[in-house]
């Protein structure tokens, strides 16, 4: 379909998208860098009761790995909106992190997105937590409670992965010398691997935590209880955040 002008979007669970279709998406889509968009529903351990089988905690790892591959992880509904408006306006693979989720808004009708970018959507001065989707939400919840305790948060919603923003990172890291990276993934090559070449390839040298799946499967389980066994909410944040200022 791809190669005779029309736009295709595939959409299913986000784990055998990610993984059966990996090669497909590989060899056929990738490596000619045809214009197919896949749209990845029940990121992470959304499919909460269904267990290590339905979680999909590997996928940006897959995705960000593929070359020609774009990655989008939208924080909410506003941010979805433009991700399926830009797939479909600009040429080339796109792969969109969606969760089952009804994220709170965040954002309005009227915000500007741009690929390659990240938004700031809390400041603060003593620690920059980079987030995408849920975990965002559980960044802003954790900067309020450290808030009393006087500890300034800022808070990035880095929902374009790949490209991913190199400016707004050196910047937090340079401004606030304390970087917290928070993901509904494996803390191996997700977002948190991403931050870290970028502060790597420019000579950044901060403290950083990873706040995300501690390399093991997950379990089956209400979902805010599975956010709250592997630490991907507000308090699993503020501990990387207490982790990461004690080393600063």
């Amino acid at each position: 379909m791809a190669a005779c002008g029309k736009i295709p979007f595939v959409n299913t669970f986000t784990v055998f998208l990610t993984s059966l279709g990996l090669l497909s998406a590989r060899d056929q889509i990738c490596y000619a860098n045809l214009n197919v968009k896949f749209g990845g529903a029940y990121c992470g351990m959304s499919d909460a009761l269904d267990g290590a089988s339905h979680h999909a905690t590997e996928d940006i790892a897959f995705m960000r790995a593929l070359p020609n591959m774009k990655v989008i992880a939208p924080a909410d509904a506003a941010a979805a909106r433009w991700a399926t408006k830009y797939a479909v306006e600009n040429y080339g693979p796109m792969y969109l992190r969606l969760s089952r989720e009804v994220y709170p808004d965040l954002y309005t009708e009227d915000t500007r997105f741009e690929l390659g970018k990240g938004a700031i959507v809390r400041d603060g001065s003593d620690v920059t937590v980079i987030a995408c989707g849920i975990m965002v939400h559980k960044a802003l919840e954790a900067a309020k409670i450290l808030e009393e305790r006087l500890i300034s948060v800022r808070v990035v919603d880095m929902y374009s992965i790949k490209p991913i923003d190199r400016e707004l990172i050196v910047k937090c890291a340079e401004e606030t010398g304390a970087i917290v990276c928070a993901e509904e993934h494996n803390i191996h090559g997700g977002l948190g691997s991403a931050v870290s070449e970028v502060l790597a390839y420019e000579g950044c040298g901060v403290p950083t935590e990873f706040v995300g799946i501690q390399d093991t499967f997950t379990e089956s389980a209400p979902y805010k209880e599975l956010l709250a066994k592997y630490g991907l909410d507000a308090d699993g944040v503020i501990e990387g955040i207490e982790k990461v200022l004690d080393r600063k």
